[in-house]
């Protein structure tokens, strides 16, 4: 599905507003944003169908470029390009309306509030302020507002822009990026050559209430396009606060998602001038040995631990700082392999018990749960009962009410058909005179039409006779009468 949306971010806190654009799939790289990649080449080997490239905007113009996790509700990382660093500015937290609702006619970014009445399944696509409340995590900025100014800091104070961290790993994690950065990176950087930035976290399985994955690790890559092309990553681990681990950017690539790529040309690879690494590693080195770093007028680096060592004499200072730092920089290392070791033992050892009193706990509740259950079923059916014994009650009182009204309905029955026998031949008695009277003159017709009908019936039978004989009378005369007269 096309998607091409423009983000507007209205801070305000402050004057103007910020955008955010959601690159479309079929667009390449980052659009506009794609100048905060060196070689203008996003990261490859980050395909998944969750993610979704937004070009970070403020002020109508490009900021920063995040690749974002709408699954873990995290940013995989942030693009920048380093500019200046300068004073945190009064954090203004906002959210992307069109990330769970694109049809949303919110195009600008706005504070959560404002969203929670006008935007359809707010959260569900990214973190909110709330998921952080209580959590014990803070906002965590990928690309540190510190190390921008202006504008392009303003545009940092985006939830897209943060993964849960511990106060005390945000406040690490800060310290270290500002401090590699402007006092190890940047000084290295110069001539207008620029310093090509991106700071990502591998979400882990662990989320903040269910929601806002936390990040695995951090990491850092850094990319200086000046003549003399060179490129250093970052690693840091939750469990190592205090420390910040420096590899190269092809091992940092291998920490990373199968197939991530993170600079055009892997950014100088093999041909990086090994004079400027160890200068620049050096630095490192002694930043994490918690040794402040000072800028020398000539541009070069140096340190001191109080202000007699600050009184030394340049070059012999320059010097036993050197060799001090080389010798001393594999069992810095050795010692952060050992607590490392030791961190991690102690995580797992606390992952197991945790894992133990999980399963005694979820037996106990389970237990608990069954006891629950039966005292609730049991209850239940107390309860029914109670509750039938008022109808039963009721019932056979309206049985027994039935019943007397049914030994009253028979009762009257009986009386009824016992009065009704005396009663029934009294009447019958006395109506039989009358209905003898009344019965003489139909006997009498009866007789008087039986007496008429045996006359007619004597008549008519006495006819018949007479009319028999006549014809018989009649038949011999016709048959003898003529033979007399032939023989004569």
């Amino acid at each position: 599905m096309k998607m091409s949306i423009l983000f507007s971010l209205c801070i305000f806190a402050f004057p103007g507003f910020s955008q955010g654009r959601v690159v479309g799939v079929d667009e390449a790289g980052f659009a506009e944003c794609n100048e905060f990649f060196y070689g203008e080449t996003p990261p490859e080997g980050f395909t998944e169908s969750f993610h979704v490239k937004i070009c970070q905007q403020y002020n109508k113009e490009p900021r920063f470029a995040t690749l974002y996790s709408t699954e873990d509700k995290t940013p995989l990382y942030s693009a920048f390009k380093y500019t200046k660093a300068a004073q945190m500015g009064e954090e203004s937290w906002l959210v992307e309306p069109q990330i769970d609702d694109p049809g949303n006619d919110l195009e600008e970014m706005v504070h959560e509030a404002v969203a929670v009445g006008s935007v359809n399944n707010l959260g569900a696509n990214q973190a909110l302020t709330t998921d952080y409340v209580d959590s014990g995590y803070e906002r965590g900025q990928l690309n540190p507002s510190s190390l921008n100014e202006d504008d392009f800091q303003l545009a940092t104070y985006t939830l897209t822009n943060a993964v849960p961290m511990t106060p005390s790993l945000s406040k690490s994690w800060h310290k270290d990026v500002e401090d590699i950065v402007e006092q190890a990176l940047a000084p290295h950087c110069k001539n207008e050559a620029r310093l090509y930035l991106v700071a990502g976290a591998v979400p882990s399985s662990l989320r903040v209430k269910d929601k806002v994955s936390i990040p695995e690790f951090l990491w850092l890559a850094a990319c200086c396009d000046a003549p003399e092309v060179w490129s250093v990553g970052f690693l840091k681990r939750p469990s190592g606060e205090n420390s910040i681990e420096d590899l190269s950017v092809e091992e940092l690539e291998k920490q990373l998602p199968s197939g991530a790529h993170l600079f055009k040309s892997n950014c100088g690879g093999g041909s990086q001038s090994q004079e400027k690494m160890e200068a620049i590693l050096q630095t490192i080195n002694q930043i994490q040995s918690e040794e402040p770093i000072v800028q020398t007028p000539a541009g070069r680096v140096g340190w001191h631990r109080d202000e007699q060592r600050a009184q030394e004499k340049p070059g012999e200072g320059s010097l036993l700082k050197r060799v001090a730092g080389i010798v001393a920089a594999p069992f810095t290392k050795l010692l952060r392999l050992v607590g490392y070791v030791l961190v991690e033992v102690v995580r797992y050892t606390c992952y197991f018990l945790w894992y133990i009193v999980k399963q005694l706990s979820n037996t106990a509740m389970g237990g608990l749960y069954s006891l629950w259950n039966g005292v609730m079923s049991y209850g239940k059916e107390i309860s029914i009962v109670l509750v039938n014994i008022p109808r039963d009650v009721a019932k056979v009182a309206a049985n027994i009410v039935m019943g007397f009204v049914r030994i009253f309905q028979n009762t009257l029955s009986l009386i009824y058909r016992i009065i009704s026998v005396p009663i029934g031949l009294f009447l019958h008695i006395m109506v039989f005179p009358l209905d003898t009277l009344c019965a003489i003159p139909i006997v009498l017709k009866d007789i008087a039409a039986g007496v008429g009908g045996t006359c007619s019936l004597i008549v008519d039978a006495t006819a018949a006779m007479m009319s028999g004989f006549y014809y018989i009378a009649t038949h011999l005369g016709k048959k003898f009468v003529p033979k007399l007269s032939s023989d004569d």
